[in-house]
């Protein structure tokens, strides 16, 4: 039994709260009842009516080991009974340097050097962004322009949304961002001109996957290609490592897919396990050498947030790393992998399934249209499903703690809530009143 009070809480939300990506006035319908979630453990999620379901899309892709991990929990109790927060403008904590020093031991045979923090994926591409555009002004170079993907995502203020997120959702403003040239692929690298390479500061890539595109793979060799474009015309690569960090490649990270280290590499969503806001832009020697001064004499980066280096943040990502190795996650995580591939395979002939896309642990389902996706998301959920769509694809990334049977559970949840929807006259009309998010 449930002690919660729903309506009372779904009342309160609808008079008091403004959710991200999404149509207000049908979320605020007297009709629409959201879902209120209470409680979680390992895979699994209950809302407030006691009814438990599967997180399918890792709380927004974050969550990796599971909710409530008990070794987690405990390196947060532990820092909670020290302090929670302090400056990092002119201070430091041992958890955000124990950090530190167990994120760079994973790169020791790399030049990334350093780590800034920050508190979320967006704010760490702004921090990439920024060291960047600095770093050619102190070699008094007219590099100043970035390239990005085309249906890329890197994030939603203001300088990371002008790589792509602007233009994504219709909110470009000419007032506030990065110069930033959108090309297709590494064909369209090759292709420009000397004078227009002359421009560019960095280019800016999601390793092996685009996710907000629909999780739209790159074709093999491509963020290789990439990182030897720039090496030969002295262009910083950036990689963004918010989605893909943490094992849901099937590595550690993407990059190690084809052997690419960039000059600065962006760490969120599952840096802290999915507990707390925290992101890491890493940074390589030869850019850190560059900032040898002051913010008076402008050899400093002037850009911080007052919640830098969060101590809370720093102990649950450092425990999440003793639990990737305690409990060798990665090697368990190839069988599922591999049954993952398998019951995919299962959806690729249902009605309405164009396409079925996977990379390691993350898999997007194509349907037909927009409100298809939509329909069949809202239907798993009777199944005991919790996932999102991105516009016409569904998206399966569970935490990587999902057991075999869940993991079968899940899929069968998809291969259901598709089968419904096609089958059911009305099944396209149905909309999900939260929009589309990454």
């Amino acid at each position: 039994m449930s002690d919660w009070n729903t309506k009372e809480l779904i009342e309160a939300d609808k008079q008091f709260v403004w959710h991200p990506f999404t149509d207000m006035r049908e979320w605020c319908a007297a009709e629409h009842e959201p879902l209120v979630l209470v409680e979680g453990r390992g895979a699994l999620l209950c809302d407030s009516r006691g009814r438990e379901y599967i997180d399918g899309n890792s709380s927004i892709w974050t969550n990796i080991h599971g909710h409530n991990h008990p070794h987690i929990n405990a390196a947060i109790c532990r820092q909670l009974d020290l302090v929670a927060h302090t400056s990092f403008l002119g201070f430091t904590n041992p958890a955000a340097i124990e950090l530190a020093r167990a994120i760079l031991a994973l790169f020791s045979s790399t030049p990334l050097y350093r780590v800034f923090f920050s508190d979320d994926g967006s704010t760490g591409i702004e921090v990439a962004l920024r060291v960047a555009d600095q770093y050619w002004q102190l070699r008094r170079s007219k590099r100043h322009r970035f390239i990005a993907f085309r249906s890329g995502y890197h994030g939603d203020t203001a300088g990371a949304a002008s790589l792509g997120a602007a233009a994504m959702f219709q909110t470009r403003s000419p007032r506030w961002d990065f110069p930033t040239m959108q090309v297709p692929d590494i064909n369209a690298l090759e292709a420009l001109a000397p004078g227009e390479i002359a421009k560019i500061a960095a280019v800016v890539i999601e390793p092996l996957i685009q996710g907000a595109a629909g999780m739209r793979l790159w074709p093999s060799g491509t963020l290789r290609a990439v990182r030897d474009w720039c090496s030969r015309t002295d262009t910083l690569l950036i990689v963004d490592e918010v989605m893909t960090g943490f094992g849901r490649t099937g590595r550690m990270f993407a990059c190690e897919h084809e052997g690419v280290t960039p000059d600065m590499m962006v760490l969120g969503k599952g840096l802290t396990g999915g507990y707390l806001p925290l992101a890491i832009t890493l940074i390589s020697e030869k850019l850190f050498s560059a900032f040898d001064g002051s913010v008076a004499d402008g050899k400093a980066l002037a850009y911080g947030h007052s919640y830098t280096g969060n101590a809370l943040g720093c102990a649950a990502a450092k425990a999440s790393l003793e639990v990737f190795e305690n409990e060798g996650v990665l090697e368990a995580l190839q069988s599922k992998i591999r049954y993952l591939s398998s019951a995919l395979a299962s959806l690729k002939g249902l009605p309405g399934v164009k396409e079925v896309r996977q990379c390691g642990f993350i898999a997007g389902i194509e349907t037909v249209r927009t409100e298809m996706a939509a329909a069949v998301c809202i239907e798993a959920r009777r199944h005991g499903l919790l996932t999102r769509p991105i516009r016409n694809v569904v998206v399966l990334m569970p935490p990587l703690c999902i057991t075999m049977a869940q993991l079968s559970k899940a899929v069968e949840a998809l291969r259901a809530s598709i089968t419904e929807v096609s089958r059911s006259s009305n099944g396209f009309a149905r909309k999900n009143v939260e929009e589309i998010t990454a």
